[in-house]
């Protein structure tokens, strides 16, 4: 297992179902170059993590309601999401959950990604 040095904040319920293998897309309002290991944190715990092994989209909300199965979000919840800026599907893979989760240190301000290199043991 390689561990991630980048981990991504994502809110509950999503970060869960992202770690049990459930939600396969990470709707996003912009694309990431970043593939490989990402750390899922949530409630200032690294959880588990996924592959990122590509990007769809641009997509409007319309055009990921069939695609309900893969990112399980509300279309509600995707409009208030989206506003008006076009949304992209981060494609995961390989997910799992730590049997024990990890603390991660909080940075002011708003972010979305996390530094995990003083994470790990």
């Amino acid at each position: 297992m390689e561990r991630p040095k980048l981990g991504l904040i994502v809110r509950e319920p999503y970060a869960s179902l992202i770690v049990e293998g459930k939600k396969t897309w990470e709707i996003r309002k912009r694309k990431t170059r970043h593939r490989g290991p990402l750390g899922i944190v949530s409630g200032g715990y690294l959880i588990g993590q996924a592959d990122v092994v590509g990007v769809e989209g641009p997509f409007r909300v319309e055009e990921l309601l069939p695609h309900q199965n893969k990112h399980l979000a509300e279309e509600a919840f995707l409009k208030a999401y989206a506003g008006d800026e076009p949304l992209f599907a981060w494609v995961l893979e390989n997910a799992f959950r730590y049997e024990k989760p990890f603390y991660v240190p909080r940075r002011p301000g708003r972010v979305m990604f996390v530094d995990l290199s003083e994470v790990w043991p």
